[in-house]
C-alpha cells in the first residue's frame, strides 16, 4: 500500500472523523458505511453536479467470486443479495461479498489487490442462510491498517497491506464472538451482517440472530469490544439486566434469565470527541409473543448512550415498550448539529421501523421535542398475553410513513378491486387497526410491516442544509399468534423453538394480497423524504421506484391507468454530497440521482441487476470522483463505479 496522503482530516486511529473542506483536486475518503463515525452518509466531494450529471457513467466494474458452494449436509448454499458498502481509505476499495469474504480493489481502476475468504458457506446458520454481509471497518494509525469484518460467530482482523491474517489479533485473526458470553449456546445460532465500529484501539460489535430462532436461552443481546491489537475482550453490555441493575424490574417472572435476542445488528455510531457510543437495539425472543416476557423489556428496542471506552450506561430512551411487532432499530442512529429556535444542539436522530424519528440531545438523552406516551390497542385474544398500553410518540417531525391500516387504505385503483380487496378482508377476519395493533389469534394487520418502513440502510444527513433523506417502504403484513404448532399452521414462521406460543407473520406478504399477488393496501409503495431537522418538518415528499413489472403486468390491472411511480419498496439508503445530489439505487435496477433540495430525479442510469445497497462516493488521489454501487445476487455479483465521462 502507498503512504497516505490526507486533504481531508480524518484522524481515524484517534478516533475522530471530521468533515473539512477539501480544495477540488483533494482527496475525499468513505472511512465507515456512513462516510464516518457519525452515520451521516455525506460526502464533501462535489465534482458531479446538477449540471454535469448526463457526463456520468460506468468507470470500472468488479464482479465478486462468489458462487452456488456445497454446504452443511451437502445441501447447496447459495450467495444472497450483494449489500455491502465499501469503503475507500489510502486510495484503497474495501468491502466484502455476499459469502463474508473481503476485499482490496484499486480505487482508481477496480483492479484486485488481496482477498480473504473465511468460507462461512461451509457452515449452518440462521440469518446467514440469505448468505448476505453489509461491510467491513478499518483500524489506521500512520501507515499500519487493519481490516475488521464481523461474520456468523467470527470476528476477523486482518492485515490492511496483505489480506493476511492480522498478526497477534486472536487465534490466526480470528476471535470468536460465542466466547464468555452470559451463557453457552449452539456458535451457529450466532451470526453478524452489518460492519463492526472502530473507535481509537477498539473494536465494537453487537450480533445478528435470527428471527425465527425462539428458544429459551438463545444468544443474548449484546455489544462488545475488543482491543484491535489483540482481540481480547475489553467490555461487555447486555440488553437484559440482571437483578440489581436498572431495568430488571421489567422483566416479570424472572424473564430475565432466559430471554435472549434484543442484539445489536444494526450500525452503531459514535461521537469521537466525546467518546460516546450510540446502540440501537431489537426485540427480545420471541419477536411476536411476549407472554413468557411481561412487562416493559428494558433495554431491549431502546436507543443506548454508552461510555466507549468502558460500556458504561451514559443514557436511554426505549422506543417501544414489550415489543410484539419486530419493531427493532434496525438502523444507524445519525449524529447530527441542528439549530432549533435559535438553539445550536448536538443531536442524535433515530429513524425507526414505525416510521418516526426520535431525536435528542446526544450528551443528556432530552428529547428536543417532546415525545408522549399515548394510549394503543391492548385487545389481544392470544393466551396469556399482556400488552403493554402505552408506546412514545414523537410530536415533531412528523411520522414518514404511513402508519396503521383502515378502510380508507385498501387497494383501490378501480371501485371493483377495492371491493374485491374487502371481500379478502372479511373471509379471513383480518382486524384493522392504528399502529400498534397487537397480534391476534385471528391475525391482525401490521403497518409498518416486520421490515419497518425502515431498516439496515439508514438515512443520510446534509450538515449544509439540516436536512435528513430518508427512503421508505409502505409494506403490509398480517400478524398471527397462539399456540405453537411445529408441523405447520398457526406459526410457521418459527423454525426452531421450545415455547408453547409464538408468532409471526403469516405466509410473509402472501397473506397481505389478493386476486393472485395484488397488494390488498393501495400505492404508492416506497417513498423518498426530506426532513427539516431545524424545524422538525417534512421538507419535501416523493414516491420512490417505477415498481415491480409484475404489478404494471398483472391482468387484472390491465385496463388501469398506473401512476408512473407506484413505488418500489426495500433496497439502500441515499447518500448526500456537497455537489447537492442524493444518489440512491433503493432496490431499483438504476442508479438514480435526485436533486437533494427538491426531490427532483435528474438521472436514472439503468443497471442489468437490482442495486439493493447503500452507494458510496469518493474523490481519488488522481482527483476523479467515483460513486461506488454494489448490484445483484447470487453469482451475478458486481460492484460497479461510476464516473464523469472526459469532456
Amino acid at each position: 500500500m502507498r503512504p497516505h496522503a490526507l486533504t481531508l482530516l480524518l484522524l481515524i486511529g484517534a478516533g475522530a472523523a471530521v468533515w473539512t473542506q477539501a480544495p477540488s483536486t483533494g482527496t475525499v475518503e468513505w472511512t465507515d458505511y456512513g462516510g464516518n463515525l457519525t452515520g451521516a452518509k455525506y460526502s464533501g466531494a462535489s465534482d458531479i453536479t446538477r449540471e454535469n450529471v448526463d457526463r456520468l457513467q460506468v468507470a470500472w466494474e468488479w464482479h465478486a467470486p462468489d458462487k452456488a458452494m456445497p454446504g452443511p449436509g451437502g445441501a447447496s448454499v447459495l450467495p444472497g443479495n450483494f449489500n455491502s458498502t465499501p469503503l475507500m481509505i489510502d486510495n484503497v476499495v474495501y468491502l466484502s461479498t455476499p459469502f463474508g469474504s473481503i476485499v482490496a480493489l484499486d480505487a482508481e481502476t477496480g483492479r484486485q489487490l488481496w482477498l480473504y475468504d473465511p468460507e462461512s458457506w461451509r457452515e449452518p446458520g440462521f440469518v446467514s442462510t440469505a448468505r448476505n454481509h453489509r461491510g467491513v471497518a478499518v483500524w489506521r494509525n500512520g501507515n499500519e491498517t487493519r481490516v475488521f469484518s464481523a461474520a456468523k460467530w467470527r470476528l476477523i482482523g486482518l492485515d490492511g497491506r496483505t489480506g493476511k491474517p492480522a498478526a497477534g489479533f486472536g487465534i490466526n485473526g480470528v476471535v470468536d464472538l460465542s466466547a464468555g458470553q452470559r451463557w453457552a449456546f449452539d456458535k451457529v445460532q450466532l451470526d453478524n451482517l452489518s460492519a463492526p465500529t472502530v473507535y481509537k484501539d477498539l473494536v465494537i460489535v453487537g450480533s445478528a440472530i435470527g428471527d425465527r430462532l425462539m428458544l429459551r436461552n438463545d444468544p443474548p443481546g449484546s455489544v462488545r469490544a475488543y482491543d484491535v491489537h489483540t482481540g481480547k475482550e475489553v467490555w461487555t453490555w447486555y440488553t437484559v439486566p440482571r437483578p440489581g441493575e436498572l431495568g430488571n424490574d421489567t422483566w416479570e417472572r424472572d424473564s430475565w434469565a432466559t430471554t435472549g435476542h434484543g442484539n445489536i445488528w444494526a450500525k452503531m455510531s459514535v461521537d469521537a470527541e466525546r467518546g460516546l457510543l450510540y446502540v440501537p437495539t431489537s426485540t427480545p425472543s420471541n419477536d411476536f409473543y411476549g407472554g413468557y416476557r411481561l412487562g416493559a423489556n428494558l433495554f431491549a428496542e431502546t436507543l443506548l448512550c454508552l461510555d466507549a471506552a468502558t460500556g458504561k450506561r451514559k443514557w436511554h430512551f426505549q422506543t417501544t415498550h414489550h415489543g410484539l411487532w419486530d419493531y427493532d432499530l434496525g438502523s444507524q442512529p445519525n449524529l447530527v448539529t441542528i439549530t432549533v429556535n435559535g438553539r445550536r444542539i448536538d443531536a442524535v436522530a433515530q429513524i425507526s421501523k414505525m416510521g418516526f424519528t426520535f431525536v435528542f440531545d446526544r450528551v443528556t438523552g432530552q428529547p428536543v421535542w417532546p415525545i408522549e406516551e399515548r394510549p394503543v390497542p391492548t385487545d389481544s385474544n392470544v393466551p396469556g398475553e399482556r400488552v403493554y398500553p402505552t408506546q412514545p410518540f414523537p410530536t415533531k417531525p412528523p411520522p414518514f410513513a404511513r402508519q396503521g391500516f383502515t378502510v380508507e387504505d385498501v387497494f383501490d385503483l378501480t371501485p371493483e378491486l377495492k371491493a374485491a380487496a374487502l371481500a379478502e378482508i372479511a373471509k379471513n377476519r383480518y382486524r384493522f387497526g392504528p399502529l400498534y395493533t397487537p397480534p391476534t389469534i385471528e391475525g391482525s394487520f401490521q403497518r409498518p410491516d416486520m421490515g419497518g418502513a425502515v431498516n439496515w440502510p439508514g438515512a443520510a444527513f446534509d450538515p449544509e442544509t439540516g436536512l435528513l433523506y430518508v427512503k421508505s417502504s409502505e409494506s403490509l403484513q398480517v400478524t398471527k399468534a397462539g399456540a405453537l404448532d411445529k408441523k405447520g399452521g398457526v406459526n410457521p414462521f418459527a423454525a426452531t423453538s421450545d415455547f408453547e406460543y409464538a408468532g409471526g407473520p403469516q405466509n410473509l406478504a402472501a397473506s397481505a394480497t389478493f386476486m393472485n399477488g395484488l397488494p390488498l393496501h393501495k400505492p404508492p409503495y416506497a417513498m423518498l423524504t426530506a426532513i427539516d431537522l431545524n424545524r422538525g418538518e417534512i421538507s419535501w415528499r416523493v414516491p420512490f421506484g417505477k415498481g415491480s413489472n409484475f404489478l404494471r403486468n398483472h391482468p387484472a390491472l390491465k385496463n388501469v391507468s398506473l401512476p408512473d411511480r407506484l413505488g418500489t419498496p426495500g433496497g439502500g439508503a441515499p447518500i448526500v454530497t456537497k455537489g447537492g445530489l442524493l444518489f440512491i439505487g433503493g432496490g431499483e435496477s438504476a442508479l438514480i440521482v435526485v436533486d437533494k433540495s427538491t426531490g427532483l430525479e435528474l438521472r436514472r442510469l439503468e443497471l442489468p441487476r437490482r442495486a439493493n445497497a447503500t452507494p458510496m462516493t469518493y474523490r481519488s488521489r488522481a482527483g476523479r470522483q467515483f460513486v461506488l454501487m454494489s448490484t445483484g445476487n447470487g453469482s451475478d455479483a458486481v460492484l460497479m463505479a461510476f464516473a464523469l465521462s472526459p469532456l
